[in-house]
């Protein structure tokens, strides 16, 4: 629930803390309504991203409730679980899942981590609606993560990124000094049959590489595991693959019936890489020079 994380929540407009009444605000006179669904949104203006749309929520929400990925979702909260034990500096560790989608993947961990505390942060208020309601220890709020986060320094003891975007410098402000960021992302070959068979986009090669690159400023790699798990899909689930990722803005529907007409079955391979970073360490004084 939001009161859960109320205390690591900041104003978007001018940084203060911000308490729950009736609807959240700050000391500063800023409110924030909270929607009967149980999210606050914290997004102050304009995103400067593309929002999954309702369509594509329930599409991701209908095929993650098939079971297709549990395995997937088991092997991450494992590896955020052994995180957590190994660094259990805070009675409630905070757990951020940025780009947090329907909160399937932070409910899944929650179940594995006792007293913990989770807040889903997405850009589409769609997304907010089911991930506020997931688990009951889920607080979630609108926000744009492509900008600085609506969290306090040094709240969390993980950040999870699944599928989703990645601000490095804003991860690492909102993480402790001990906490570690966990980032799930498809591997090339990640459903390469149905990728192909319906001209969905392609992950490019040597993703795993470009992620450490795109983070390095702010993490160093601990782990990284690749998990698989082989999938018989019928032709509602890839209807709800298509749909359900960045593929829906590029494929019709009429197209999309076309390339489906012919497939009664699929038999495919959903392929993760599961990596786990540390942050940096700051720059000593004798490093930086005059």
């Amino acid at each position: 629930m939001l009161a859960d994380v109320i205390d690591v929540l900041r104003c978007p407009v001018c940084g203060g803390p911000v308490e729950l009444i009736d609807a959240v605000r700050c000391g500063a006179g800023h409110n924030f309504d909270v929607a009967r669904q149980g999210y606050v949104n914290l997004q102050p203006g304009a995103s400067t991203g593309t929002a999954d749309t309702a369509a594509m929520v329930a599409a991701r929400a209908e095929f993650l409730a098939a079971g297709h990925y549990d395995p997937l979702a088991d092997a991450v909260a494992e590896a955020a679980r052994m995180h957590l034990a190994d660094n259990a500096g805070a009675a409630a560790p905070l757990i951020i899942d940025a780009g947090a989608g329907t909160g399937y993947w932070l409910a899944r961990l929650l179940e594995r981590v006792d007293g913990g505390r989770g807040l889903a942060l997405d850009v589409s208020k769609f997304a907010a609606r089911r991930a506020a309601q997931a688990h009951p220890k889920i607080g979630a709020a609108v926000c744009d993560t492509w900008h600085q986060l609506p969290v306090a320094d040094g709240a969390a003891a993980l950040v999870l990124n699944v599928f989703a975007p990645r601000n490095a410098a804003e991860f690492a402000r909102v993480l402790r000094a001990d906490g570690a960021l966990l980032v799930a992302s498809p591997t090339p070959d990640h459903l390469a049959e149905v990728v192909a068979a319906l001209g969905l986009l392609e992950v490019p090669d040597e993703k795993d590489a470009r992620l450490d690159h795109a983070l390095g400023a702010h993490f160093g790699l601990v782990s990284r595991d690749h998990v698989s798990v082989p999938l018989r899909l019928r032709a509602e689930d890839m209807r709800r693959i298509a749909r359900m990722g960045p593929s829906a803005w590029h494929i019709a529907d009429d197209e999309l019936d076309q390339r489906l007409t012919a497939l009664a079955t699929y038999h495919t391979t959903a392929t993760i890489a599961i990596s786990l970073y540390r942050r940096a360490a700051e720059p000593s004084l004798d490093t930086l020079g005059p």
